[in-house]
């Protein structure tokens, strides 16, 4: 992979405090911020000061890359150790792998070896911070679930070389959980320096895509199809949750997009979330000879144009 100088990324030289670190990468981060920036490259621009500010402002991994540079890494394309791979890998339906190896990823596992080194002098460092991500059913959320997992993650062995060890975890998925929470798992991250302690996983949630119901938040939302007669007459229709059917009473002169509410009937919490049931109607097919003479007789007998509203006269 290609070498990126971090100082030159934010736009300082190897001699520049942590301060000029510090003051460098929010103005960047504000001008490259993809809700702000309307540049092409901003997201990509973002994402690399991001990588570059993760090592400068820690002293340790600093003085780790510098290193690097120094001993003639700097310039040329990089290596990764032996048994190094690409972040976390998953296996079981519920997660997603992480992403490719970048230069970031190589510096932690030199900077691991670094302090591995260390070690003989007494050092005590927390293991690093892992994340990652895990999908779940809708329905997990309103009742919890347990998962089994299996990743890869980089660890040291008794010589200091990183290597991929799989390990199994189990995973308890809380009642009540929203997408994009994070589960903590203490002590799951990277092995600790010394006698330190090991760091923790971070597992953000997401949904699977469900065939039926969308959230947000912890609300719920889904698509309830009624015909012409149950939305002008009224009636009480049966509409499916993720706790189980319920009935629902749809008012008289219901349209199109009107949304009903199911107190209550959302995602779990305190409060917990609403469930919206969004009216579309939907036509019988005029497939027959007695379907289409029904929509005539219709026809006769309303005075009614849907496009009023558009207004203009084609006469």
């Amino acid at each position: 992979m290609a070498f990126k100088d971090y100082y030159e990324v934010l736009g300082l030289t190897s001699g520049a405090s942590q301060d000029d670190i510090k003051h460098a990468y929010r103005k960047l981060a504000r001008k490259y911020h993809p809700d702000v920036s309307t540049a092409s490259d901003a997201e990509a621009r973002f994402k690399e000061l991001g990588e570059a500010y993760a090592v400068l402002k820690d002293p340790e991994k600093r003085a780790a890359y510098d290193d690097m540079v120094a001993r003639g890494k700097g310039g040329q394309g990089f290596q990764p150790p032996p048994g190094w791979d690409a972040g976390f890998e998953f296996s079981g339906r519920d997660f997603e792998a992480g992403a490719g190896m970048d230069q970031g990823d190589l510096l932690d596992a030199l900077f691991r070896q670094q302090a591995r080194a260390g070690q003989k002098a007494g050092r005590r460092a927390q293991g690093q911070d892992h994340h990652a991500r895990v999908m779940i059913d809708l329905a997990d959320a309103y009742r919890g679930a347990q998962r089994s997992i299996s990743l890869r993650m980089p660890v040291l062995d008794a010589e200091g070389r990183v290597t991929m060890q799989e390990h199994t975890l189990d995973v308890s998925i809380p009642k009540g959980i929203r997408a994009g929470q994070h589960l903590r798992l203490a002590g799951q991250g990277g092995p600790g320096l010394g006698d330190g302690p090991a760091g923790d996983l971070y597992l953000e949630v997401n949904f699977n895509t469900d065939p039926l119901f969308r959230a947000d938040g912890r609300d719920v939302y889904l698509d309830l199809p009624l015909s012409p007669w149950e939305a002008a007459l009224g009636a009480s229709v049966t509409v499916p949750t993720p706790e189980g059917p319920v009935q629902l009473t749809i008012p008289p002169n219901s349209v199109a997009g009107r949304q009903l509410r199911l107190k209550g009937r959302g995602i779990p919490g305190s409060p917990p979330g609403n469930l919206y049931a969004i009216l579309k109607i939907a036509l019988p097919p005029a497939d027959s000879e007695a379907a289409r003479e029904a929509y005539r007789v219709m026809a006769k007998g309303f005075d009614f144009d849907p496009r009023t509203h558009l207004g203009g006269d084609p006469s």
